[in-house]
């Protein structure tokens, strides 16, 4: 795994809400992990959540280690919202300012310490961190490569392709797609799904990894 990702720090965002970018990052944690790297995860923003963030505590969860001292004191996920919606919306119902500048400078703190981070993003590219600032802005400004992550379910390869189409129009790198087999539809369509999608990155996108992304006991 780690030779797929030889850079520092990763965006890991999805085509969709409930894509599984939290299991996906996880995920490819655990496996850096596995093969030596000191890799830490880290929340850009949690909504619908009080106290530490939940797809941090996942995180963890699918590493299998405890929280870090970098979760407790709010490192890993300084910005949590309480109401279960897109970031600029929770942050209008919680009547707190947008603190991403505090999130990017935690992450720089990681990056000191730990041999790779990524970074979980909130929802899709396109979804507002504020009223005029969307993820793949962010991603963009960071200059940050971005691991898509896909669902398998009808609909997939016009999600897939809209959003590796508008990370390459931003001239962002994005090293891998993790093809989510666990939130599906038919089966009949997740395997054309992989077939097709594992052929038109081969021509369109060879620097592109395809990764399935297992079905974990959670």
């Amino acid at each position: 795994m780690k030779e797929l990702f030889p850079l520092k720090t990763y965006f890991v965002s999805g085509i969709d809400t409930d894509a599984g970018k939290t299991v996906a990052t996880g995920f490819i944690s655990r496996k850096l992990r596995e093969e030596g790297v000191d890799v830490i995860t880290q929340k850009l923003i949690q909504t619908g959540n009080h106290g530490i963030s939940e797809d941090i505590a996942m995180h963890r969860k699918i590493e299998d280690r405890a929280l870090l001292p970098e979760d407790i004191d709010g490192t890993t996920c300084c910005l949590i919202y309480s109401y279960p919606c897109s970031p600029h919306m929770a942050i209008a119902i919680d009547g707190r300012a947008p603190e991403y500048d505090k999130a990017t400078a935690n992450t720089h703190l990681l990056e000191q310490k730990y041999d790779k981070v990524l970074v979980e993003g909130a929802g899709g590219l396109m979804v507002p961190l504020t009223e005029d600032y969307l993820n793949i802005d962010y991603i963009a400004d960071q200059g940050l490569p971005c691991i898509l992550v896909g669902t398998a379910k009808l609909g997939s390869i016009n999600h897939i392709l809209l959003s590796m189409e508008a990370l390459g129009h931003r001239g962002i790198p994005t090293p891998a797609l993790l093809y989510n087999r666990g939130v599906a539809t038919d089966e009949r369509i997740t395997a054309e799904t992989e077939r097709y999608l594992r052929g038109y990155l081969q021509r369109h996108y060879p620097e592109t990894s395809f990764i399935p992304l297992p079905i974990l006991d959670l």
